[in-house]
Order: C-alpha cells, then structure tokens, then sequence
C-alpha cells in the first residue's frame, strides 16, 4: 500500500486551468506544485506577489515546463477579489478546477477586514464564497468543473451563531475560526446541491489536512503578539505523530480535486487516528454541517454581506 506522497499518483491534468488560493507556502503550495507537475497550468492567487513569484520559481525548478502564473489576490478585501475575477474574466478562459485553500487561523484578539468582517470569518468563508461566485461564469465555462474548499477538523466544535458570525457580541480565537472552517464546508456542501439544483455542471466538495505543520499554525496565533509569544509548530515538534508536513496535508485536497472517485458532496482528510495524519481517505462530515436550512440561510446571509451573487 503507498504509504509516501509520491506514491498518490494525479490524474493527468494536460489542458486544465486550476486557481489555487493561498498558494506560496504550505499546504497550497504542495497542491498547486503537484498540479503543475501533472499538467496543469496553475494560477497561484496570492496576498504578496514577491513570495508567490519565489513559489512558482520553486515549482519551475521540478518543473521547467511547468505553466505556473502568479495573480495577486487579498480575500480579506472584496474589492481585491472583484479586480482578481475581473482579470480573469479578461482572460477569458474557462476555470476547470478552484482550490478554495487560503487561510488565517486563530488570531488572539478581534481583527477586521477591510470590509469590516471579522478577519477569519472574512478572509477563510465569505472571501472564498465571494471569489467562487465571481469565478462562477468561467467555472461553469469549462467542460468538469470542479470547486475544492479546505475545511478543517476544527469544524467539528464549530457552531453558525447568526447573531454573532462576525464576532462583534464576543471574540475568541479558536471558536471564530472554528465557525469560519464549518462555514467553508457548508458552503461546499450547499454549492454541489445548488450546482445539481440549477444545472452548473459544477462537483463541489472538500477536504481537510488534519494536522498540518505550515505557516498558518505559526502566523496567526502570533498576530499581534510579540515575537516568540507562541509557536505552535515548535510545539509540534515535541509531540512526534500528530502533526504531518505540507506534502502529506495537501493529499486530501489533490485527491478531491483530480481523483475520478471523489464525489460531490464528498470530504476528505486524513486515515489516521483521529484524522491528524496519513493518507486520503472519506472523512466524517460533522451532523452540524449536514443541516441544508442553516446552510441555505447562511448562503442568503452571505450573498448579501459580500454583495455578490450566484446567478443560474
């Protein structure tokens, strides 16, 4: 049995224009790579150009062929998302494949986005539903679209308090970013029965990749605090098997997104104990993010806090 990352091998992806999220490190990075080297031409969307140019250099150097561009895009800014959709609009070509991956996670204190949301609630959900919805012209223009949306085991304590999704009445940092990670399997959930619903020919799913040593874990429980405050993946490192490098984090993703065995509707992460670490496999759906009303009133609440929606 492949027990390596190497040892999943992805489909040929010759012909297809991917947009992957969040893509100049970690987890994003490790799936636009394999992409690329499958075939891909890969759009790395990112916050800060310089590091995503650095990144598709990285991909190049296993890759000289590879078609790897960078764009930049900042999902805690909606007018940044607009002008990221609208450049690819210009383009014209049709988007086979969005790998919804970019996030911040656990931030100690309240932050907004420019948009005034609370920042993981903004940057992790309604910046990707926002960009899906932008994207939904050229998705639907490619012959088997697929939309890949990158949850989280945090999801399961996670918990839609339509009174407080923005975190204005209190703020903790796991519970919003918890609340932000369920939204994105909801909202996975609810684009594959909307795309089969109004025909979009779109298979939505998603996936998580357990625990994952990346720069997401060091980042943003820092924001805000002094250096060396914390550091989760230093942590990491004195409690050897439960946390698993980039190459094996982005197996779940990459399988969701190429595997002719993922479905819609479907989630994926981890074999391990508990999901931290191992290879892909189906993973549990929470009962929470099965509930189709609250995610059809989250979808609605979405559309009108964003501005932006999905036309049939």
């Amino acid at each position: 049995m492949a027990r390596r990352p190497q040892d999943i091998a992805i489909p040929d992806q010759s012909g297809r224009l991917a947009v992957v999220t969040g893509s100049n490190s970690g987890i994003g990075f490790e799936t636009a790579r394999r992409l690329a080297l499958a075939g891909a031409e890969v759009v790395l969307a990112v916050r800060d150009s310089a590091k995503g140019e650095a990144a598709a250099e990285r991909i190049r150097q296993d890759a000289p062929d590879a078609a790897v561009s960078v764009a930049a895009l900042d999902l805690s800014s909606l007018d940044s998302v607009a002008g990221f959709a609208a450049t690819l609009a210009e383009r014209g070509t049709p988007v086979d494949l969005l790998v919804n991956n970019a996030g911040v996670m656990a931030v100690p204190t309240r932050h907004s986005t420019a948009d005034g949301f609370e920042l993981q609630f903004g940057t992790n959900y309604l910046g990707h539903f926002a960009l899906t919805a932008r994207l939904l012209p050229l998705l639907r223009a490619a012959k088997a679209p697929r939309v890949v949306t990158v949850s989280s085991l945090a999801a399961h304590p996670g918990r839609i308090d339509f009174r407080n999704l923005n975190a204005e009445r209190r703020y903790s940092a796991w519970d919003a970013y918890s609340r932000s990670k369920l939204a994105d399997l909801m909202f996975a959930l609810e684009l594959d029965r909307r795309s089969a619903r109004h025909g979009w020919g779109i298979l939505s799913n998603a996936a998580h990749p357990g625990f994952t040593r990346t720069n997401l874990t060091r980042s943003g429980p820092t924001l805000g605090r002094a250096p060396g405050s914390f550091n989760l993946n230093e942590w990491s490192t004195r409690v050897p098997g439960i946390f698993q490098d980039p190459a094996l984090g982005a197996l779940p993703s990459l399988v969701a997104a190429t595997s002719a065995r993922a479905v819609g509707g479907g989630y994926y992460g981890p074999d391990g104990l508990g999901g931290l670490t191992g290879l892909p496999t189906t993973a549990r759906i929470p009962f929470q993010a099965r509930n189709a009303t609250t995610a059809a009133r989250l979808w609605a609440v979405s559309e009108q806090l964003t501005a932006v929606s999905f036309t049939s």
